[in-house]
């Protein structure tokens, strides 16, 4: 399957979005209900609102890399995965409990996939 690095990205997105909602749900009611322009008033609702944010970022850049894994001509550089790889690496040793790990697969396929020569 030629296209698995960015649908699981959009998993690991997906996942993190659904677990926000389901630990922060009450939160986000409170942000909605407060009007979200700068509801944003405490550590709990901050942490809420980067959680989800986070995951929103991630589906956007899977977008990203669903389009380039479609092009022939085209590979995710590896720059990218190395960069997320020191986001991962950074993320699991301030959080070894945390979706982190999830990223693993995905970069590793970044970093060894064979780059095209024309």
């Amino acid at each position: 399957m030629k296209s698995w690095i960015s649908k699981w990205l959009m998993f690991v997105a997906v996942a993190h979005i659904a677990v926000s909602i389901v630990f922060f749900g009450e939160v986000y009611s409170q942000l909605i209900q407060s009007g979200l322009f700068n509801s944003v008033t405490s550590e709990k609702s901050g942490l809420a609102v980067w959680f989800f944010l986070f995951g929103f970022i991630l589906f956007v850049f899977a977008m990203l890399c669903a389009v380039i894994e479609k092009n022939d001509q085209l590979q995710i550089p590896k720059s990218i995965g190395i960069a997320l790889l020191i986001l991962i690496v950074l993320g699991v040793a301030l959080m070894p409990v945390s979706g982190f790990w999830l990223m693993l697969p995905a970069v590793f396929a970044i970093l060894i996939k064979k780059t095209n020569t024309v």
